[in-house]
């Protein structure tokens, strides 16, 4: 029976919510960049308040018209990552824990579990030797996975099995 730990809300969320202020900015940037300008804007005074006597823009108006791309780029490049990660998962197979295709710790090479800020701070290590026979800390969070807890007794009760 395998255990499964999606992707937390917490990550999820947030990158949509960066995703939405990168694209706000953009938005708003923008508009006082480039239409502020005209008449019927509602942000004419902020146009006035950034050119010089002769016409020309100050630094303010300069990157309010140049920063948008930027912002959307960043925006779209959040909404690229969240939308490559949103099915991820942490699995506790019967012999192996997969994090993806390629990066999987047998339970065989784990050597010990500190989970002493488990209840605390929400998080364990997991030391185990790698393919070169190296040991490696690997640090999992609830700030990256729900659902750690089962994980976490299913990793202790195979290891004790051992």
């Amino acid at each position: 029976m395998a255990i499964e730990a999606p992707i937390s809300k917490f990550k999820r969320n947030g990158l949509i919510l960066w995703m939405v202020v990168c694209i706000a900015v953009a938005i708003i940037f923008a508009y006082d960049g480039y239409l502020s300008k005209y008449e019927w804007s509602l942000r004419r005074s902020f146009y006035e308040k950034h050119t010089n006597e002769d016409g020309t823009p100050d630094s303010t108006l300069v990157f309010n018209r140049k920063s948008p791309p930027f912002f959307f780029g960043g925006g779209l490049l959040l909404g690229a990552y969240w939308f490559v990660i949103r099915n991820k998962k942490l699995i506790a197979d019967e012999t192996v824990l997969v994090f993806s295709d390629k990066d999987k710790i047998a339970y065989d090479s784990i050597q010990q579990i500190d989970k002493t800020y488990f209840k605390k701070k929400g998080r364990f290590v997991i030391t185990y030797k790698d393919e070169k026979g190296r040991e490696v800390d690997r640090k999992i969070s609830d700030r990256t996975y729900d659902n750690l807890e089962p994980i976490l007794d299913h990793l202790v009760a195979e290891l004790k099995k051992t």
